[in-house]
């Protein structure tokens, strides 16, 4: 009897937890279904500030779509060449050191150039691409030729501005994507939360009112009691529903998120056209020299 007693009185608790459950689940079903009555009314603070952080979240999702492309390096080539180790396994700047050994020193660099390969693969930036294919055009015409000179020149650009690039989506990962990221998950997500529980909160309460309508008397007063409760567990679920949507609104962190990844971006278009201009006038000066062998030649 004393083991009956003891599995009732864990047994009641349950019951009326799976009583409530239900009850909310009836009242969400006939509010879909149009038949519910009596709906508690949000307050319109509530209902403008759902729409505030409904719009941020929005805005979160769709910068993080589209700026978790800079946590993929070859989203400017997609259409990659297969380049083997034994083409491209050098970077333009070991080549560059390169050109200067001897045949048997070149041979020990390439060697060791390619095991170093083995171990970690080109970059896969446009620029990257872009130097390599100029480097091997200008091994192949050769340096005293004015396009070979220009292509080498070219090379040894793209491959710094490939770099400069890298540094530039690194920025934008470490100091955008993954702090927004956090917001959206963090901040966002509790806030989220919290309007979940307003719901749940405003279903319990109007499932309360319900039954308390049509309790019989003798359970009248213990159902006033429990739209009592519900009531302000309503009240508080609403009450910390806003403060966490009013912090995330207020908070400052994703516009600083912003003007850290246009910062970004700023210095790698001003290194980008530093660069650029440097090699620009020495480029068209080998063109012009060209042009002049060229006229020269057809003159003869």
């Amino acid at each position: 009897m004393d083991q009956f007693k003891a599995f009732s009185s864990q047994l009641n608790p349950l019951a009326a937890k799976l009583g409530k459950q239900f009850g909310q689940v009836k009242q969400f079903a006939q509010e879909k279904m149009g038949t519910a009555e009596d709906i508690t009314e949000l307050p319109q603070e509530y209902k403008d500030l759902e729409k505030r952080v409904d719009a941020l979240r929005n805005m979160h999702n769709g910068l993080l779509r589209v700026t978790r492309t800079y946590q993929n390096s070859s989203y400017d080539y997609p259409a990659q060449l297969q380049e083997t180790l034994g083409e491209f396994g050098r970077t333009i700047t070991n080549n560059i050191q390169a050109v200067a050994l001897s045949p048997a020193e070149k041979a020990t660099s390439e060697a060791a150039a390619l095991e170093e390969r083995k171990e970690a693969a080109p970059p896969k930036t446009l620029s990257h691409a872009l130097s390599r294919a100029s480097f091997q055009g200008s091994e192949q015409l050769g340096l005293e030729e004015p396009m070979g000179s220009a292509l080498f020149k070219f090379a040894t650009v793209q491959e710094k501005i490939g770099d400069f690039r890298l540094k530039m989506d690194t920025e934008i990962s470490t100091k955008f994507v993954q702090p927004f990221g956090t917001t959206l998950n963090n901040q966002i997500g509790f806030a989220m939360k919290a309007r979940r529980n307003v719901q749940n909160a405003r279903l319990a309460l109007d499932s309360a009112k319900a039954q308390y309508k049509f309790a019989r008397p003798e359970k009248s007063e213990a159902s006033r009691v429990e739209v009592e409760q519900a009531e302000d567990l309503f009240v508080a679920a609403v009450e910390e529903a806003t403060t966490l949507m009013k912090a995330v609104l207020e908070n400052p962190e994703p516009l600083r998120n912003l003007a850290d990844l246009v910062a970004a971006q700023l210095t790698f278009f001003k290194e980008a056209q530093e660069i650029l201009a440097d090699v620009a006038p020495e480029i068209d000066e080998l063109s012009v020299t060209q042009e002049a062998l060229y006229r020269n030649s057809r003159s003869e």
